[in-house]
């Protein structure tokens, strides 16, 4: 401790160490903000996490409408999940891996193929 103010010297106070499950959402939540479509209900992004020290590797999964720019999609989920990680955690995303399981069409598509029986 330093002095008569009671406070503990900084390279005494240890460090913060922020779970995986809440980088994980973060993860998640950042991937949900970079998708161009809403996904269908009950099918939001999920994200798993590995993180060492101040280093995240994530991986995201989620579903996105088509037709669309896959490739563009999910270089913007990669690029916005990398932002917000070290925003908001601090840790550096050398890897996201993106894996779409499910196309689904989107609004445009639905009503250009017309009435679907």
């Amino acid at each position: 401790m330093s002095g008569a103010s009671g406070r503990v010297a900084a390279g005494e106070r240890g460090e913060t160490r922020i779970a995986d499950r809440v980088v994980a959402k973060i993860a998640a939540q950042a991937a949900k903000e970079a998708i161009d479509e809403p996904p269908k209900e009950g099918a939001s992004p999920r994200a798993t996490v590995t993180v060492h020290r101040d280093t995240a590797r994530v991986r995201v999964s989620l579903e996105l409408g088509y037709p669309s720019d896959i490739g563009r999609q999910c270089g913007g989920v990669r690029r916005h999940v990398v932002e917000r990680v070290k925003a908001l955690a601090g840790m550096e995303v050398p890897e996201v891996a993106v894996q779409v399981e499910r196309l689904h069409p989107t609004g445009a598509s639905i009503a250009a193929q017309g009435r679907i029986r």
